[in-house]
């Protein structure tokens, strides 16, 4: 039985390792995503403004078009007015006229406030580049100094990661998955042993009798205050001393 707390215990050691490298990278690696997350965001933004405004100066080109079409039109409707017989054809030409007139001057109106809106997007984008040459320059050096981080740990964390995995496989499942679950809710301690009478991992006094029933290994117990796994001092002690 002291092989299944050994190798539990054994593994909190080896990730107690991979947690303090993990540490020594601090804040990085949360601001690096932070700071990705941000520019993401801006040049999104910036997309979404820039795709606006090609629509905006694609409609003033059609409109641009259709003025000149319809210039065209009225150019002919007005020379035609000289040579109409009737009072019917010649109501029918200034109609068109009128008409023509009326929808230049809407695509004219159309177009002032679309190169508006074409300046306002040209104005949204300028006003966010430079956060965004910040940020892409700020992110650059928190990331090189990340990279430097892990370069210089990198082949300690990989032998520690291939023991890891070793040891990982002696573990029943079950074991491994109250372990993973305790982990994961206790800030990484899953397994503590009993110094001076008290957990290790929460410092709060452990019953005599359960002391007794640790240290015989009978079976997996946990702190009764936090919750974590308890591996006898004995064991842990051992494991220590090969360890160091």
């Amino acid at each position: 039985m002291s092989n299944r707390y050994s190798t539990l215990f054994e593994l909190q050691l080896i990730d107690d390792e991979l947690d303090n490298l993990q540490e020594l990278r601090g804040d990085l690696p949360i601001e690096v995503n932070s700071l990705n997350s941000q520019i993401q965001s801006i040049k999104e933004t910036i997309d979404q403004k820039e795709n606006e405004k090609k629509a905006a100066l694609s409609t003033i080109k059609s409109n641009e078009n259709e003025i000149e079409r319809l210039n065209i039109s009225l150019k002919k409707f007005k020379t035609q007015l000289y040579q109409v017989r009737n009072n019917k054809e010649y109501d029918a030409l200034t109609k068109e006229i009128d008409h023509s007139e009326e929808k230049i001057k809407t695509l004219e109106t159309e177009n002032s406030e679309l190169e508006n809106k074409v300046q306002m997007f040209k104005n949204e984008i300028e006003e966010v580049q430079p956060q965004l040459d910040e940020y892409m320059e700020e992110v650059k050096i928190k990331e090189e100094e990340l990279k430097a981080i892990i370069k210089a740990n990198e082949r300690e964390e990989t032998k520690l990661a291939t023991k890891r995995d070793e040891i990982a496989e002696k573990v029943r499942k079950s074991d491994y998955n109250t372990y993973t679950r305790i982990r994961k809710a206790l800030g990484g301690k899953a397994v503590a042993t009993i110094v001076r009478g008290a957990c290790t991992g929460c410092h709060n006094v452990v019953p005599p009798q359960r002391q007794i029933e640790v240290r015989n290994s009978s079976r997996l117990f946990t702190c009764e205050s936090c919750g974590r796994l308890l591996i006898s001092p004995n064991i842990a002690t051992e494991l220590r001393k090969v360890k160091s």
